[in-house]
């Protein structure tokens, strides 16, 4: 985990989903994934908008998709589901937590990715899923 002095990422902080927020609620781990049928030990959050963008646009309901601008509320640390696993040093600034994300704002328009995007991201998803890869170290 991060320390106050060694601040991994100063934000802006984003959380892409489809879940219903408000402004002022906190996003906390142990709610069900995005993803996976389980509960979640973290709470991620990116500092780009096109990994936040990916966030919502895969997430598993069928409610609007949604980006909000967050404020970590405690430590956080890279998220090694992608950092040096698929994309070394991070690129992405994507992150989790185990303590709350305070919701600041929602983006109200931003531009998705094309529905061929979307798609062959899926496809590859489910693929992974098939070969028993598609596990979140979480």
């Amino acid at each position: 985990m991060n320390d106050k002095k060694d601040v991994l990422d100063s934000g802006p902080f984003f959380h892409g989903t489809k879940a219903e927020m408000k402004i002022g609620d906190l996003l906390e781990a142990q709610h069900f994934s995005n993803y996976q049928d389980k509960k979640s030990n973290y709470i991620y959050f990116t500092a780009t908008l096109d990994a936040a963008k990916w966030g919502a646009e895969l997430a598993t309901s069928k409610s609007k998709e949604r980006i909000y601008i967050v404020e970590p509320l405690g430590d956080f640390e890279n998220d090694p589901n992608l950092t040096d696993k698929r994309f070394p040093g991070n690129p992405t600034r994507s992150y989790r937590s185990k303590s709350p994300l305070k919701i600041i704002a929602e983006l109200g328009s931003w531009e998705r990715h094309t529905d061929e995007a979307i798609n062959q991201m899926v496809t590859s998803l489910n693929m992974l899923r098939e070969q028993g890869k598609a596990v979140i170290d979480d």
